[in-house]
């Protein structure tokens, strides 16, 4: 009884997060596996991002990521200390009709034996792939790289010395100016989103790197938003030109947000921005292709705003929280227009979307 509550758990969290397992005879794991598992959406952008002969994932866990990332690749590797649940990501990636080679070691082990094999051999993966856990012994959250179990500091060089390129998944939390700061061949941060909720950052380790500057790439995925690229480099350097509210207003992404390109942003698409703390900008034409929400706007009064109408609340910068302002102005939750509660560089200000 108890296998088969697991099994129809598994099955309602694939339905939603990796519909391509509901498939007869596939197995699932405990749902712990699941929740650490990414999603379908996130894996399959992955997938687009590399290619080669040899993939290798050293944690892979339930094999989410690896069945995505190995699709451009002709030989796999998965490394699972986990017995149970590799032997769990055997049956479905053959029921999936999907090969690879499955090593039941940890981490460390299977690079000791990796090592004592190959030698002074470099270079015998393309892509090598890893989602280190993040929480310490007390099963508590962790960050730091250092704290990550494997230690990515530790291993670094030896994984770039056997793969021209290593993909690491870490927190959405992660501080990425850290990040930068102590990989030394780091090329490139991908901060995936969600329907604007971001999920994951993966950080590129390239053994060729040739230059020291480090782009960003921000998706927020089932999104009509385009993507957003820049170089942490060229942040620095730019600045922000500010104004009142003009006819449109423009939030930027969450992965945008997340990635602190709050100058580039307002340079790139010739826009104003409201407030240094605010990261909202405007202009009086409407830019296309800006990845984010942007709304017609009127500044409005207090008065203006009728009690018991239906509105979507944003509040930034503000001294009120959203549900201070529902109740402070007696409205209504939902509807198709926005209230944004903010300020700009010499007043508080409320607009209006129409």
């Amino acid at each position: 009884m108890v296998e088969i509550v697991n099994q129809i758990k598994g099955k309602n969290v694939a339905a939603k997060k990796f519909p391509f397992l509901l498939e007869e005879d596939i197995i699932f794991p405990p749902n712990l596996n699941l929740e650490q598992s990414s999603s379908e959406q996130t894996s399959k952008y992955k997938s687009q991002l590399f290619s080669g002969e040899k993939f290798l994932d050293l944690t892979a866990g339930f094999g989410i990521d690896a069945y995505f990332l190995s699709e451009n690749f002709k030989e796999i590797t998965l490394v699972e200390k986990n017995t149970e649940l590799l032997e769990i990501v055997k049956h479905n990636w053959k029921i999936l009709n999907k090969e690879a080679n499955f090593i039941n070691h940890d981490l460390e082990h299977f690079l000791e034996i990796f090592r004592q094999a190959q030698h002074d051999d470099v270079n015998q993966f393309d892509l090598i792939y890893l989602d280190p856990a993040r929480r310490d012994s007390q099963k508590k959250k962790v960050f730091l790289l250092e704290d990550l179990s494997p230690n990515i500091l530790e291993i670094q060089d030896e994984l770039l010395n056997i793969s021209g390129k290593v993909l690491i998944k870490l927190s959405p939390l992660i501080d990425l100016s850290y990040l930068i700061s102590v990989l030394k061949n780091a090329t490139k941060i991908y901060i995936i989103a969600v329907k604007n909720d971001v999920k994951e950052v993966l950080i590129l380790l390239d053994k060729n790197k040739t230059e020291e500057k480090v782009k960003c790439i921000c998706t927020n995925l089932e999104s009509e938003d385009a993507d957003f690229e820049f170089y942490f480099h060229d942040e620095k350097s730019a600045s922000s030109e500010f104004s009142d509210a003009l006819q449109f207003l423009y939030i930027p992404n969450n992965a945008v947000l997340k990635s602190g390109a709050f100058n580039l942003i307002s340079k790139q698409f010739t826009l104003k921005k409201l407030h240094p703390n605010t990261h909202f900008y405007t202009s009086e034409k409407k830019v296309l292709n800006f990845p984010g929400r942007v709304l017609k706007v009127e500044k409005v009064e207090a008065k203006e705003i009728e009690k018991g109408s239906f509105n979507n609340i944003i509040s930034k910068n503000y001294p009120l929280k959203p549900d201070e302002i529902k109740k402070k102005y007696k409205i209504q939750d939902g509807g198709e227009n926005y209230l944004i509660f903010t300020q700009t560089l010499t007043s508080k200000i409320i607009l209006r979307s129409f």
